[in-house]
């Protein structure tokens, strides 16, 4: 194969429920194979993911690693990209057809574009789909404070399964601080925007799996897993400060990037390890003005109230008993009618019922694809 114009890095940790589906979703994109090359780095399976991912050989290429993270995991799998564009997936992810044509073109289009992201479609542990696209604000970079105001608010759409980077960007960027074991996409596609500029492509082009073993996404309250979230965004927080001021970002755009990454890791210590109730109040309300800067007087004044248990319970009460309450019917229905999180006015949001989800052909129907062959029907 000649040298790849992008190449697919599929990162993945005990995934065997799900790999199969994200390697189909990159062997069946509508790019053409020969400017393609696929790369799965298994970082320390102890299920079926390597074997199932051998299924696929020799495309895609299996790169095997002892357990350390998704850091880790890119450090292993970027220097290995022969590509002019890496593509990253989760292997718990999938991808839309036409993922790859999009960015490429994206890309093709502007030089001065240095990572590209999309909009996302999240499929709920009860099979609905949620889809997010992006309204208005597609480019920009995180150079300058207003920069980094809009980066901020649209980080969301620049995550590992969204993001599309320059290899010479990578490269600029060096490897990844391996005490990010969740997180490093973040590490990434902020040091990638801040450097050069960001687009986000108005197309829900990745599909986000909810599920109970999501790294990041912690629904069962597991101490371990919260421990590991802790440390990771603490570590984010140092990291990208230091790297920000080494690559020369001015101060005020650094402030502003940094200030939530801080707010969200102390969140996470004080859910986690406990503190004082007023770090609580400072974290909760830079969280809640970073994300509603739009919001008018009579929402902030019903937040502080919301807020007011915290003034007085200890942080890890108190997000204990918000985590039970959250999770109640009753207490969903009074907060949608009495205080509904603020709408994005840059995101535009839709629901779609579980019949209607969109899934890749199976491994089988890709290797009869792959051998001139008609796919079975289901």
């Amino acid at each position: 194969m000649t040298k790849p114009a992008v190449t697919v890095l599929i990162d993945t940790y005990n995934h065997e429920r799900f790999i199969e589906e994200a390697i189909v979703s990159a062997l069946e994109q509508d790019f053409p194979r020969s400017e393609t090359e696929v790369i799965v780095v298994d970082d320390g399976s102890t299920d079926r993911t390597p074997d199932i991912v051998r299924k696929f050989e020799p495309r895609p290429r299996l790169i095997r690693k002892a357990n350390g993270g998704q850091a880790s995991a890119f450090n292993a799998g970027i220097p290995e990209a022969q590509g002019e564009i890496v593509a990253f997936l989760d292997g718990d992810d999938w991808w839309a057809r036409n993922k790859l044509t999009r960015v490429a073109e994206a890309m093709a289009a502007d030089p001065s574009v240095g990572i590209v992201g999309h909009g996302i479609i999240m499929v709920h542990r009860d099979g609905r789909e949620q889809s997010e696209i992006l309204r208005e604000g597609f480019r920009f970079q995180a150079d300058t404070a207003e920069g980094a105001r809009l980066f901020r608010l649209r980080r969301s759409f620049l995550g590992t399964s969204r993001m599309t980077i320059r290899a010479g960007l990578l490269r600029r960027i060096g490897p990844v601080p391996e005490a990010l074991v969740v997180e490093a996409d973040e590490y990434l596609f902020t040091l990638a925007a801040s450097l050069a500029g960001g687009q986000v492509l108005p197309d829900a082009l990745t599909y986000y799996r909810y599920h109970d073993a999501n790294a990041f996404q912690i629904s069962n309250g597991d101490p371990s897993k919260l421990r590991r979230k802790q440390e990771s965004l603490a570590a984010l927080a140092r990291s990208l400060s230091e790297q920000l001021e080494r690559h020369g970002i001015p101060p005020e755009a650094r402030r502003c990037i940094i200030e939530i990454v801080r707010a969200e890791a102390a969140q996470s210590r004080l859910a986690f390890q406990g503190g004082k109730p007023f770090e609580t109040l400072l974290a909760e309300w830079k969280i809640y003005d970073v994300h509603s800067p739009q919001v008018g007087f009579l929402h902030r004044m019903l937040k502080c109230l919301r807020l007011l248990p915290a003034a007085f319970l200890p942080p890890r009460t108190y997000y204990r008993w918000r985590g039970r309450f959250a999770d109640g019917r009753k207490y969903r229905g009074l907060r949608n009618r009495w205080l509904p999180d603020p709408p994005r006015q840059h995101v535009h949001n839709e629901w779609r019922s579980a019949s209607q989800i969109s899934r890749p052909i199976s491994a089988d129907q890709s290797q009869k694809r792959e051998r001139g062959l008609p796919p079975c029907k289901s």
